[in-house]
């Protein structure tokens, strides 16, 4: 028997992170608070420090989605992996040209284009895809808060049936062009 109930418990899992960087600083501000010339920068260092890691923890909780896709996405050395029923392959990520979110018939697709023309589809509730955030995240110039808010339920379309709707958002691309947001690129 537990004294914490299971859901209370899983929601502490899934933002520990959060929680830990809120420590940090909390234990940033203590330590400024003991005054001085060497307490203060320290203390301010670390407080700087928690609240980077606490947004950026938050941002990754947001970016994950509960897995509902069959798939695996794997991510090693450079390389992003989806091992799908149906299609997969692999993508270097020194040599992604492009990065979209597509929404088709209301399943939401991480669409990777290659320098070469090869496109990687990759579900968004794949199992494993909350682990592209970090792979995504350092694209350059890759914003993630544009990154999380691509991620937001889209607006319902009353011109469109919602059957055929494609809906097809650039993210980023390489070669100035960076954290684009613009919903219906072609």
């Amino acid at each position: 028997m537990s004294l914490i109930r299971p859901e209370l418990w899983r929601s502490v899992q899934r933002g520990r992170e959060v929680l830990l960087g809120a420590a940090l600083v909390v234990a940033g501000g203590w330590v400024a608070s003991g005054g001085g010339y060497v307490l203060v920068p320290i203390g301010l260092g670390l407080a700087g420090l928690g609240l980077a890691w606490a947004v950026t923890a938050w941002r990754r909780m947001q970016f994950a989605q509960g897995i509902a896709a069959p798939g695996i996405v794997e991510i090693d050395e450079a390389q992003i992996g989806y091992l799908g029923p149906d299609a997969g392959g692999y993508v270097a990520i020194p040599d992604l040209t492009e990065l979209r979110l597509l929404d088709m018939r209301g399943r939401r697709l991480w669409q990777l284009r290659q320098g070469d023309g090869q496109v990687l589809l990759i579900p968004v509730d794949a199992t494993g895809a909350d682990r592209l955030f970090d792979a995504f995240a350092s694209l350059p110039g890759m914003d993630t808060a544009v990154l999380v808010a691509a991620l937001a339920p889209p607006q319902p379309d009353a011109r469109r049936s919602p059957a055929l709707a494609t809906v097809s958002t650039t993210l980023w691309r390489r070669g100035g062009r960076h954290a684009v947001l613009r919903r219906g690129d072609p």
